[in-house]
């Protein structure tokens, strides 16, 4: 609260006008000071009065405060350490690629070290930060895919984001030379016993940080469908019978985060949620409406360190944590996916 003293009619006319020339007229003091016949260091003496007193609010209009705001809300309410939100382009899904592509590189960049291991998956938001990178140094770092490939798609194809991550880093990439899903368990079981598939994936669970896309479960629109050929009806049973809401290295779980849809987990050939959840920094990169459910799922189950994604789903997020506390349903945090 301001301390205020008496001042007499002269006075607050004098600061009156002051004020003005200081903050209206954007005079410096010294000019301000020459206009009303004033010392410099009188005019300084009468603004830090002016501040006191309350007579002056400093307001700042910052054009994308409001993102902050957002970011601030999901490091709070989830408990993570870094969050970006890149702001909403209208009809420009191109360009809205480009600068979360560009966020997720400068996320990445700052938590990179030397002789740290890079796991990496799939994804548009994944392949974005890939061509975008451009660090003003090289980087003695390991690049290693989560999972097998899926060729057909550079979105969806790790070993080609893994080497193109690696090239632009200046370090190794690993190949690991294997499907993403199998048909059964048993052909999962017999392909992570073999030993170049093995050492591969030892490696990724070494990994210092992740880099990875979160997707859908839609019939429609899901990488997860490209990754997996189910068809709709799977999709279908995937969304409906076991919650499921999103994926992370095709490892499906539903809307607390938790592993669902067994049957099909079984068949993925790269890391488990759990191995994920392990990582020590997980870089989580999504956006567009489409990716709020999933996204928060994620979050929920406390697989991310940072989150790099844009306004729409970050609104989403916060739409629908907002559902949860007012009917009770608490986010949970890294510690609870360890606990459970």
């Amino acid at each position: 609260m301001p301390e205020h003293v008496n001042i007499n009619n002269h006075d607050m006319r004098l600061i009156s006008e002051v004020l003005n020339l200081y903050y209206m007229e954007e005079l410096t003091q010294a000019e301000v000071g020459r206009r009303l016949g004033l010392s410099t260091t009188k005019v300084n003496r009468l603004l830090q009065q002016a501040r006191r007193e309350g007579m002056v609010e400093v307001t700042i209009h910052v054009p994308f405060q409001h993102l902050f705001d957002m970011e601030s809300r999901l490091k709070a309410i989830f408990g993570i350490k870094e969050a970006m939100v890149i702001p909403r382009i209208a009809e420009d899904v191109g360009g809205m690629i480009q600068t979360l592509g560009r966020a997720g590189a400068d996320c990445l960049l700052r938590h990179l070290r030397d002789g740290d291991v890079l796991a990496v998956g799939g994804g548009t938001g994944v392949h974005a930060v890939a061509h975008a990178l451009e660090p003003k140094r090289t980087y003695d770092v390991s690049v290693v895919p989560t999972s097998g490939g899926v060729q057909g798609s550079t979105y969806v194809d790790v070993n080609y984001l893994a080497s193109q991550v690696a090239e632009r880093l200046g370090g190794k990439a690993y190949q690991l030379h294997a499907p993403c899903v199998v048909e059964t368990p048993e052909q999962r079981d017999m392909l992570l016993s073999m030993g170049p598939v093995k050492d591969i994936l030892d490696i990724a669970r070494r990994a210092n940080v992740a880099l990875m896309g979160v997707g859908t479960v839609d019939a429609e629109a899901s990488r997860y469908v490209q990754i997996t050929a189910l068809s709709p009806e799977d999709m279908n049973r995937i969304a409906e019978v076991y919650g499921g809401v999103g994926e992370i290295g095709a490892c499906v779980f539903n809307g607390a985060g938790l592993s669902c849809a067994e049957e099909y987990a079984d068949r993925v050939v790269g890391l488990t949620l759990p191995e994920f959840q392990r990582i020590p920094f997980f870089i989580g990169v999504a956006a567009t409406s489409a990716k709020a459910l999933p996204l928060y799922g994620a979050l929920r189950g406390g697989y991310m360190d940072a989150l790099v994604t844009d306004e729409a789903a970050a609104q989403g997020i916060l739409d629908l944590f907002e559902v949860d506390f007012r009917g009770g349903t608490a986010a949970v945090g890294r510690q609870d996916v360890e606990a459970a």
